[in-house]
């Protein structure tokens, strides 16, 4: 005998990366505090900013102008977009933003040269917190990030260890900064991060260095 009426399918649940892993902090043993970022939405958006069309097209459906000057970001509300070349940007949003908000890209810039990617589950975004969280990434990167050019809202390409990363500097009080980096990296990268932010490995880049106890 059949049963009849309506089965519920069951909802695929969302997955991340970095479910396994526990958020890092001073109960941790470590300098700053490290977490893995869900909820986002990441779309890759490529095109000419020197078309007119193309980039009121673009504000049309993002609500706000394209970033043009290099390694900077622009924010509304829950929307940033970050500047990754002279005609790529990484838009970030809500997760359930990410299909409303690329099928609007696509119907402004229909017509127009450019190209309309959701990335969402191409990467993982670690965020760091706390004083010395610059030196905690330098520790991996061939970067100074303490010069004046690294200010709240600048967007850097780097390498992160053996990997390709990128960083976006939030500023705040105490200064965080979002780590991104392929899913397929992020459990080296987090580990990586996990052994090189405990207290013992803390380092100072100007000022006397306060041995470790032993």
């Amino acid at each position: 005998m059949t049963r009849k009426g309506r089965a519920r399918m069951s909802e695929i649940k969302k997955t991340y990366a970095l479910d396994g892993k526990k958020p890092l902090g001073a109960i941790t043993g470590h300098v700053v505090s490290v977490s893995q970022i869900t909820g986002r939405g990441m779309i890759d958006l490529r095109g000419i900013l020197s078309d007119a069309k193309f980039a009121r097209a673009a504000k049309k459906a993002l609500g706000v102008a394209l970033p043009g000057e290099p390694r900077t970001s622009v924010a509304k509300g829950a929307l940033s977009i970050l500047w990754l070349s002279v005609d790529q940007w990484l838009i970030c949003c809500a997760a359930d933003q990410a299909g409303p908000l690329g099928q609007r890209l696509r119907k402004e810039l229909e017509g127009i040269h450019s190209q309309v990617t959701d990335l969402s589950d191409a990467r993982t975004i670690i965020r760091l917190a706390g004083d010395g969280v610059r030196e905690v990434i330098m520790k991996a990167a061939p970067v100074d990030l303490t010069t004046a050019e690294f200010r709240p809202g600048t967007v850097r390409r780097l390498r992160f260890g053996d990997v390709a990363g990128m960083v976006h500097l939030l500023g705040g009080e105490p200064e965080a900064i979002d780590l991104f980096v392929f899913r397929s990296h992020a459990g080296y990268v987090w580990d990586w991060i996990e052994v090189t932010a405990r207290k013992a490995s803390a380092i100072r880049v100007f000022g006397e260095q306060p041995a470790p106890a032993v």
